[in-house]
């Protein structure tokens, strides 16, 4: 076809107006599971301190009647602490943008409550890690991370991670899952990773783990890529569970729940854990310590312009760390 001579067309205007959505679709993820479920405590000072306790091995206790008796030592409770982090997000607008008219609701408003969920992202990202804790000062002091509070099976204080094919081949042979020691949570180092997948056995001696110790986990949390291979289980992994007569969780091409003898477990996808990475966790033995909850502070006026900082210095609590289980460095 061809154009009429002498049409005016919209390459030749420069009195066209923009067309511009009026609002800002934003895809911001949100599925902070483990600082949204976990208790939250105050806490008074930078550094808490708790104490956790287990039991002798059970033995064969056989006494001859009337004989005297030696008085046995009980075993030692554990006294352990955790540092508080600070966590922050700074905005400073100035006069003139937030006069502008813009896409959206107002400039300030926006920007606090994009920073508000970037921190509980961070907030979420930093409890579910292996960081050590540290008391600082020069690099600012920082809370140990649900994986380095469980330790490995041959630490200095026994713990319960289980490695990719920890004694064949495929596995992570450079990995460490340290303990407790002088006064912090050694961090951990993930190392190589394995090269066989997570299978139902895998999960199956992490549960026994805790259950040995007295845990009761319910929740799997595990990385996407590990949730790949969790749905393509055959046994001990089941689509629905019936809560009630009526009520049942929905039948997809994924699983839901995962039921072993130590216990039924709702797995929960995570996008902080590493991708190698899995958790069981005892959600009523962990906790989220507050210093300072978090908070947006008017900050003073800088110069043509106005500023906030949104602030929040909490402390990862493993009230008990061996009522937990981790599986970890197996295959992306």
């Amino acid at each position: 076809m061809t154009q009429t001579a002498g049409s005016t067309e919209t390459y030749d205007s420069a009195a066209l107006k923009e067309s511009l959505d009026s609002v800002i679709w934003d895809l911001f993820p949100m599925d902070t599971f483990f600082i949204s479920n976990v208790d939250k405590v105050s806490v008074g000072q930078t550094q808490h301190q708790w104490v956790f306790d287990t039991l002798a091995a059970a033995a064969a206790n056989k006494q001859v009647e009337g004989d005297a008796f030696t008085a046995v030592t009980l075993v030692t409770a554990t006294r352990v602490s955790n540092y508080t982090q600070i966590s922050n997000k700074s905005i400073i607008i100035t006069g003139t943008y937030q006069a502008t008219n813009v896409v959206g609701q107002n400039p300030m408003g926006r920007a606090v409550m994009k920073a508000m969920k970037e921190l509980k992202r961070d907030m979420e990202f930093t409890c579910l890690g292996g960081q050590g804790s540290s008391a600082g000062p020069t690099a600012g002091r920082a809370t140990g991370g649900v994986l380095a509070w469980i330790w490995g099976q041959g630490a200095n204080i026994p713990g319960n991670t289980v490695l990719a094919s920890a004694a064949g081949t495929g596995a992570n042979t450079t990995g460490t899952t340290p303990s407790y020691a002088s006064a912090v949570v050694v961090g951990v180092t993930d190392g190589t990773t394995g090269t066989v997948a997570m299978t139902i056995g895998d999960i199956t001696s992490a549960a026994n783990l805790a259950w040995i110790d007295g845990g009761e986990p319910d929740i799997l949390l595990a990385s996407s890529a590990q949730k790949n291979y969790i749905d393509t289980f055959t046994s001990l992994a089941t689509r629905t569970i019936e809560l009630s007569a009526e009520a049942k969780l929905p039948i997809s091409q994924s699983a839901n729940v995962i039921v072993t003898s130590y216990g039924t477990f709702k797995v929960v996808l995570s996008r902080y854990l590493n991708r190698s990475d899995a958790v069981l966790l005892d959600m009523p033995m962990w906790a989220l310590g507050q210093l300072r909850a978090p908070k947006v502070v008017d900050m003073a006026k800088r110069e043509d312009g106005d500023a906030k900082l949104l602030v929040a210095e909490y402390t990862v609590i493993a009230r008990n760390p061996n009522s937990s289980a981790a599986l970890k460095g197996f295959k992306e």
